[in-house]
């Protein structure tokens, strides 16, 4: 086993469903299991629900633990994996402030996922801040834990080619220098 380590997730904006586990749960679980896998990181990335979900907080707050149950009564062991809540790790939030630097709002708005969303929830032109930063957030879970492996959708391909984008070696060389990224 090398230090290949899974980062995935669910946002809690409902209880998962069978199509959930039949696209991505019996996976995970698999994955878990395979002995491959130096870590496995499940994460509920209630931080990204609210970037849609803003007007109704409590719906997501609720669901985070239904969203822990699923995951448990699927088969995510948490001696095996560890699920976690991505608002409790306040690093990510510092993190997505910074690298919402390394990116333009233009570059954003021609992400097919982000143009196909803003069209199902009708934004238009009232398009709330945090609903950009869904993306520069996904690059920071995705650093922060140095995730080799990270199994998405094809609707999410757009946002992890953003990823590979903001991390060219400029942006990691500006990244380094910054003195805040020394002090830890």
């Amino acid at each position: 086993m090398a230090d290949k380590i899974i980062l995935t997730g669910d946002r809690p904006t409902g209880r998962l469903h069978v199509g959930h586990y039949v696209g991505s749960l019996r996976r995970r679980v698999a994955l878990q299991n395979s002995g491959e896998y130096k870590r496995t990181m499940v994460m509920i990335a209630d931080a990204q629900a609210l970037t849609d979900n803003f007007d109704n907080p409590e719906k997501v707050r609720q669901n985070i633990i239904e969203v822990a149950l699923d995951y448990l009564s699927v088969g995510l062991d948490p001696e095996k994996s560890t699920l976690f809540i991505q608002s409790q790790i306040s690093e990510l939030t510092e993190l997505t402030f910074f690298y919402s630097n390394l990116v333009t709002v233009a570059r954003l708005q021609r992400n097919p996922t982000v143009k196909n969303e803003i069209k199902l929830r009708n934004f238009e032109a009232d398009i709330p801040v945090g609903f950009f930063t869904y993306p520069i957030s996904q690059a920071a879970d995705i650093t922060a834990f140095k995730a080799t492996t990270v199994p998405v959708g094809e609707d999410q391909l757009p946002m992890i080619e953003q990823t590979r984008e903001r991390l060219s070696g400029s942006s990691i060389r500006f990244m380094r220098r910054c003195s805040w990224s020394r002090r830890r």
